[in-house]
């Protein structure tokens, strides 16, 4: 009743926005929340979903997407958060899924340790189950187009040598910059369906918790366009919330641990 409470909150506005939250796309979510204990249902919500994010991406205006992409990195690079990171993870942005840009990110972080650079972990998508790894890396160089044309690092460096996975290191990430198709206020995030990001971070939970470390901060990085109203997302026990969400607008603390580091 909760999630079809905060759904029909959202209708009565949608019929006076734009995009994302268009009244039809409430007519057609509110038909499925009778039923929002069925998990069938809640993946038929999410499809929707992430159908009526794609064309708002779509249809964003290059400038403007440009625009968002460096004001997003540029906060996060001035941040005393960021600046503070010894070792982190975070993914590298594919123009074909509009994703929010990380290519002045990734470059400010591999610069040379004498000038404060971070360790640095990158996502391998090894399998269609699921399975991802985050291999580090210290060069742009060290990545590959897989056969998605997606860039990512091999699983060997140069030298033969396999590269270290984050699960295997013996010290924890600080941070962790994520993507995703959508968000809200409340830290839900909708990835693109195939569980990679949710079954890492889950598993990457487990182990801090196992070794005993401070858990990562989760922040997404996220256009303008692609945060939503409260209650709009489902979601399932497998979902994985976010810390902090990171707009063009500024930083958007959501958990105690993100109101913590990001005053």
């Amino acid at each position: 009743m909760k999630t079809q409470t905060m759904m029909t909150r959202w209708c009565t506005r949608a019929a006076a926005t734009k995009g994302v939250r268009s009244a039809q796309l409430c007519g057609q979510l509110k038909m499925s929340s009778n039923s929002n204990d069925d998990v069938d249902a809640i993946f038929k919500q999410k499809k929707l979903l992430r159908t009526q994010v794609r064309k708002t991406l779509k249809a964003m205006d290059p400038s403007l997407r440009s625009q968002q992409d460096n004001a997003i990195q540029d906060i996060i690079l001035g941040a005393p958060w960021f600046k503070s990171s010894h070792s982190l993870c975070a993914y590298i942005s594919c123009t074909a899924l509009r994703e929010v840009d990380t290519i002045k990110l990734l470059s400010g972080i591999l610069q040379p340790p004498s000038s404060g650079g971070k360790k640095l972990y990158v996502p391998r998508v090894e399998d269609k189950n699921s399975h991802m790894r985050m291999l580090n890396i210290s060069r742009i160089d060290d990545l590959i187009a897989n056969s998605m044309d997606i860039l990512e690092p091999a699983p060997v460096d140069a030298d033969g040598n396999a590269r270290e996975d984050v699960m295997q290191a013996n010290d924890p990430v600080d941070l962790l910059l994520l993507p995703g198709l959508a968000f809200d206020r409340t830290g839900r995030r909708l990835g693109r369906g195939g569980g990679y990001y949710d079954t890492f971070l889950k598993n990457y939970q487990d182990l801090v918790k196992t070794r005993n470390w401070k858990q990562p901060l989760l922040v997404a990085l996220s256009y303008s366009e692609q945060i939503l109203d409260e209650g709009v997302i489902p979601m399932t026990s497998s979902d994985v919330p976010v810390d902090a969400l990171v707009s063009p607008a500024g930083v958007i603390p959501i958990s105690s641990a993100a109101f913590n580091r990001y005053p």
